[in-house]
């Protein structure tokens, strides 16, 4: 019998690794998409208010493409803005989608790209593989280093007051990702940090999904582990550092790579319902819960986070288990380093919110499922009991 178990790989077609190289924007993208006539800029007001966004927008113009910037993008995207922003496209006859920004603005900008090119519901697109139809070309820019949404084939959407919905299709891989690292120098450090253990996370459970665990998605998530462990503190305490920056963007890129294709687990799904119910950013939700999921799976993922343990505490010694709790002490010390919340307290979360939170954590099937430990909804109630 192989020792290596089957698998698929799939990934975005082009990357741009290089700081600056959003100041060629036009030329990139014509040199790809030479007969685009109309690109849809697609980010947030917070990011469009830095300025940043000006200097691509006129390479675009250059090139002899006309500029349309939909800025209306909320975190955790309700529907509402994702059909808003599509129509928006479909008004100003977009040919080519470029999502600007964080995950939510790439998540909604995959969507534009398959929404404005034909007439299926977004509610019919939520699932595996549910995408029908073509798509507008598709650029993504993340201004952050923490989703890899980027790289990604999914798209997360706010769907009712409190619940998100994942569309996930091959479609949603973008035709061209450009990391450029000048473009998140503005990153306040709290920000920087959380998105940053986002990333980490995203490598930690791609290496130790239960299905789609592949030779592949592990040398990824290793180098990840390695680029975000060694640069966050440094992107943390000294923002203008474009090396450590650069690092970042990429550690987050091949993370996104990794759970693209080896997906991720009860991290994830105890995230979202703190995020959806307590409006906490994603990648602070995943960072608060991580240690102590990763706890409760340590006796079925010893071995897997042993060898995470070389990388991000060289050196550490003994058995499988020991290795493992020395990574999951070396991440909370991570957390605390660089200033982000470390309790759901700190976030507004108190005991008589826990029952609604396991239950909502319960139906996040499409990640639970890859736990290397099955969990119970006692087990996830005990869990947000821990991280109180």
């Amino acid at each position: 019998m192989s020792t290596y178990n089957t698998f698929t790989f799939s990934t975005v077609p082009n990357l741009v690794c290089e700081a600056g190289a959003a100041q060629k924007l036009g030329t990139l993208i014509k040199q790809q998409f030479p007969n685009v006539k109309n690109a849809l800029i697609v980010t947030d007001r917070g990011f469009l208010g830095t300025g940043l966004i000006n200097a691509p927008a006129a390479t675009l113009r250059d090139a002899g493409i006309q500029v349309q910037v939909y800025a209306d993008v909320l975190a955790d995207p309700p529907e509402h803005i994702v059909l808003q922003a599509a129509d928006n496209a479909r008004s100003h006859q977009t040919d080519i989608v470029i999502g600007f920004g964080g995950g939510s603005s790439m998540d909604v900008a995959k969507l534009i790209s398959i929404l404005a090119a034909g007439d299926q519901p977004l509610s019919s697109m939520y699932g595996i593989g549910n995408v029908k139809g073509d798509r507008l070309p598709l650029v993504q820019i993340p201004t952050t280093a923490g989703t890899g949404s980027e790289v990604t084939p999914i798209s997360i959407v706010t769907t009712g007051e409190t619940t998100k919905m994942g569309v996930v299709s091959p479609k949603l891989y973008a035709d061209l990702a450009i990391l450029d690292a000048a473009l998140t120098v503005g990153l306040p450090p709290k920000v920087t940090a959380a998105t940053g253990i986002d990333a980490m996370v995203h490598a930690i459970e791609a290496y130790t999904t239960r299905h789609k665990k592949n030779a592949l998605s592990d040398m990824l998530a290793r180098e990840a582990l390695r680029l975000l462990s060694r640069n966050l503190v440094t992107a943390c305490e000294d923002g203008g550092n474009l090396d450590a920056r650069q690092a970042m963007l990429l550690g987050a890129m091949l993370a996104g790579q990794a759970f693209s294709n080896a997906p991720v687990a009860a991290v994830h799904a105890l995230a979202y319902p703190i995020g959806g119910i307590f409006h906490v950013p994603h990648g602070l939700s995943n960072a608060l819960v991580l240690p102590h999921v990763m706890r409760f799976n340590a006796g079925h993922a010893a071995a897997s986070y042993a060898e995470l343990a070389d990388i991000v505490v060289p050196g550490s010694a003994g058995s499988d288990e020991a290795r493992s709790h020395a990574l999951i002490a070396a991440l909370e010390q991570l957390a605390g380093r660089v200033g982000i919340a470390t309790t759901l307290r700190e976030v507004g979360i108190t005991e008589t919110d826990l029952d609604r939170l396991a239950d909502d954590a319960m139906l996040q099937t499409r990640l639970l499922v890859n736990n290397p430990r099955e969990l119970q909804r006692e087990d996830a109630r005990a869990i947000y009991a821990a991280a109180l």
